[in-house]
């Protein structure tokens, strides 16, 4: 066994091929297994040292709702289908193939070349650096890996980065920490570390590259130059192996399918998780905070503004000013089981704060402490880490035991009051004293090689502890931190932005950079957590777009102390309860999107170009953004502007929804956008939205299921939508809506697959005067908000 050098590098041979994989042994030691998972899925783990040295993954999960601990072992290929492929060494290079994804590799140094077919041929989609793509011994001994970088290569995906979608010319640090203010268009780290990046080359084919690390990982994807290497980027993690997965395409909306179906089958969450969620630190950090809480009730009342849950921040737990996790102030709140009734009574369900560390001062720290079930050093003393006004010690969640005594101190601390939820919060783990070990199921390890898989290890128990509690109800989650595979659990949003009109383009942007990255129930403190209060029309703005997000939460700690709530300015409150409404209306979209988002994998909020790849001026950086594939949402992000300009995407027909008005795709629609009014909106000719048509407001109406029709002006109608009874487990209903449109008639057939309660109502456009069929249905002619249609009993 010799030791790699650069102008010797190690040569390797293969030495064994297994089911769904073959491994490659170098002369310096060092093993390479290259897996064969799917037709379009391949994966390279190099041992630099010839062992694994990184822990169990937390990330694969391959059409799963869950791992089982300690994590998936690195050699599992349970759950791929493990294609036949082809396998041919010449001339000191191994080619191995299936139908979809070839790589070449020269087995001196081992260079890849990776190619995927499109049309009839096989197109290069990545290569590594020609010289030293690997460390080999002669850096540093972390795990790098230097690809080539060629003309026109566009990098999107990193989770909810800041900035532009396209991440080219730019370096992440992916560490967990709490930027609380954070600028949305420049901060680095953030609260998420997910190491997936969708590549799109200069024609737009994409492919999709995932480096399965839970250290801190940092990725330069072409701010750094250096003349004797050529153009490359850099990805380097602080500890274990190069694990990196491949996922061919060209298409790229079929690559972030592939990609979320591999970290796991996305968190089916109860209905009115997509209603309004009020929340502020102001009321519960107030000594009557119980006064304050009942007055948001009141208040929502007096205004008519529906609300179905109320994040409850941390004031709740307070003793002084200071924050102790399942502890409740009981001057504030006497009965907390009485405060959580007065609420599920109005029919708002309570989201609770909880935080993964407990002070030094907390009343249980030193028996926590006993017990062992603090992160600690290779002694066992629990590490200290600065935390919220005091140090504190955060629990261990790689170890059983606190992973347990967490889900009992959610249960009787929190559910057992009446709560149904969770909020998973303050859990970057930001431990950066370097003697921080966790017990890693029994396999010990530094902390900082494993910090992102403890927020998902403390979202998972949550969650967990809701499902022993109540096993007929669907459990609802929130995390502010995590990583790959979040999706699995929990809901997610932004964090603490700051409160500035560009904050709104910037929050967009990151949910769709997070929904290529697999998590797609994601929104943003609506009006700027941190920072001035917004002005009344920069918060009506910031609802706008808020209520074409999957999460729409109003949150704040103005720097001032005020509170943004919908009811804060008078002379836009009128607006805003439009607004509010608006948003009751659209629950059932949402619902839907969230359904196909857990069944089909497919990504609710996304880059026009995901859907419409060989149209040129969907690309770029857009103010617009899709919601599932036919809704096109865009929003106002400008001070003063009362008109919006969008550029329509080519390759289908699109109906203004509020006006009915039509443009031919590719054509820029010039469209009043007023303060006062709905975001504009636009919907695919062809489609339809589920929608909710009853009377909404505080004391919303039962729910009246209604389908928001948008022929084309002449062509084919071909729409499919989901729902249930929206907070169970219940029987899902699949609507198919099929049908033909000319100049005069629209006529339809609506069917179901499952069982469904009450009628149904078909719409038109506003302004639409074509004849409504609907075959094989007994129909009543109806009108409603100026759209004409029927409806109908199925």
């Amino acid at each position: 066994m010799r030791r790699a050098t650069l102008s010797q590098p190690p040569r390797f041979a293969v030495t064994g091929r297994s089911r769904g994989f073959l491994t490659l042994t170098a002369d310096t030691g060092a093993v390479a297994h290259l897996f064969v998972l799917e037709e379009e899925m391949m994966r390279l783990l190099l041992l630099a040292e010839g062992r694994v040295t990184s822990p169990p993954s937390w990330a694969i999960a391959p059409g799963a709702e869950d791992i089982a601990e300690p994590g998936r072992d690195r050699m599992d290929v349970s759950g791929f289908a493990c294609p036949d492929f082809t396998c041919e060494e010449a001339d000191g290079t191994l080619i191995v193939a299936t139908e979809r994804l070839r790589v070449t590799l020269t087995l001196e140094g081992l260079h890849g070349r990776w190619e995927q077919r499109a049309g009839e041929g096989w197109h290069v989609i990545t290569q590594d650096r020609p010289t030293q793509a690997y460390d080999f011994g002669w850096w540093d001994g972390r795990a790098h890996h230097y690809a080539a970088r060629t003309p026109g290569e566009r990098f999107f995906g990193l989770g909810d980065r800041t900035g532009d979608t396209d991440r080219a010319g730019r370096r992440f640090r992916l560490t967990n920490v709490d930027p609380m203010g954070f600028d949305a268009e420049t901060s680095d780290p953030l609260y998420k570390s997910i190491p997936y990046l969708l590549i799109a080359d200069a024609e737009g084919r994409c492919h999709g590259e995932f480096y399965d690390t839970v250290a801190d990982v940092t990725f330069d994807l072409g701010q750094e130059l250096d003349n004797y290497h050529g153009l490359y980027r850099h990805v380097v993690t602080d500890a274990g192996d190069v694990d990196r997965w491949i996922i061919a395409g060209p298409d790229p909306l079929a690559v972030t399918r592939r990609f979320t179906w591999l970290t796991g089958r996305p968190a089916l969450m109860p209905r009115w998780s997509l209603g309004y969620s009020g929340s502020t630190m102001t009321y519960t950090d107030a000594p009557d905070a119980a006064a304050q809480m009942a007055g948001f009730l009141a208040l929502c009342e007096r205004h008519d503004l529906g609300c179905t849950s109320f994040h409850l921040s941390s004031g709740y737990t307070s003793i002084g000013d200071k924050r102790y996790v399942f502890h409740w102030n009981r001057d504030k709140f006497p009965d907390p089981a009485a405060f959580i009734a007065s609420y599920a009574e109005a029919g708002v369900r309570l989201v609770p704060n909880i935080k993964p560390a407990l002070l030094r001062s907390h009343p249980r720290y030193d028996e926590v402490a006993a017990a062992g079930l603090f992160v600690a050093d290779a002694d066992g003393q629990p590490v200290e880490a600065q935390f919220w006004d005091e140090v504190g010690s955060y629990i261990d969640m790689t170890k059983p035991q606190a992973a347990a005594w967490w889900r009992d101190q959610v249960t009787s601390a929190l559910l057992d009051h009446g709560m149904e939820a969770t909020w998973n919060d303050n859990n970057e783990y930001e431990l950066w004293d370097a003697r921080a070990m966790v017990d890693g199921f029994g396999q010990p390890r530094p902390a900082s090689e494993m910090r992102p898989v403890q927020p998902i290890l403390m979202t998972r128990a949550s969650r967990q502890a809701q499902v022993a509690a109540r096993p007929d109800t669907r459990p609802y989650v929130v995390t502010r931190s995590g990583m790959a595979g979040l999706h699995r659990y929990a809901q997610t949003w932004s964090g603490d932005n700051r409160t500035a009109w560009k904050t709104i383009r910037y929050n967009a942007r990151q949910s769709i950079g997070l929904a290529l990255s697999g998590v797609s129930n994601s929104g943003h403190d609506v009006g700027g957590f941190s920072g001035p209060a917004p002005s009344p029309e920069l918060l009506i703005r910031w609802v706008q777009a808020g209520v074409l997000m999957p999460r729409f939460s109003i949150h704040s700690w103005n720097d001032d102390r005020t509170v943004n709530e919908p009811w804060m300015y008078p002379e836009v409150l009128p607006a805003m309860h439009r607004l509010m409404a608006l948003r009751q209306t659209l629950i059932p979209f949402f619902y839907d999107l969230l359904h196909r988002y857990h069944a089909d994998y497919e990504p609710m909020v996304r880059p026009l170009w995901a859907d419409f790849p060989k149209d040129p001026a969907s690309w770029g950086e857009r103010d617009e953004h899709m919601l599932g594939s036919d809704v096109l949402a865009a929003p106002v992000m400008d001070e003063g502007a009362e008109r919006r300009f969008v550029q329509l995407p080519s390759g289908a027909e699109w109906v203004h929804v509020w006006t009915g008005e039509r443009f031919a795709g590719g054509a820029t629609a010039d469209v009043a956008a007023p303060l006062d009014g709905p975001p504009p909106l636009f919907a695919r000719g062809g489609s339809a939205m589920l929608v909710d048509l009853a009377q909404g407001g505080w004391r919303p109406e039962p729910y009246r299921r209604g389908l928001w029709l948008f022929p084309p002006s002449t062509g084919a109608i071909r729409w499919t939508g989901m729902d249930d009874s929206g907070d169970g487990h219940g029987p899902v209903t699949r609507w198919h809506l099929t049908g033909q449109a000319d100049a005069e008639r629209v006529v339809v057939t609506l069917s179901r697959d499952g069982e469904g309660e009450g009628g149904t109502t078909l719409l038109l456009p506003p302004g639409d005067g074509r004849i409504l069929i609907v075959e094989g249905a007994d129909a009543m002619p109806v009108e409603q908000d100026g759209r004409r249609g029927l409806h109908l009993t199925i």
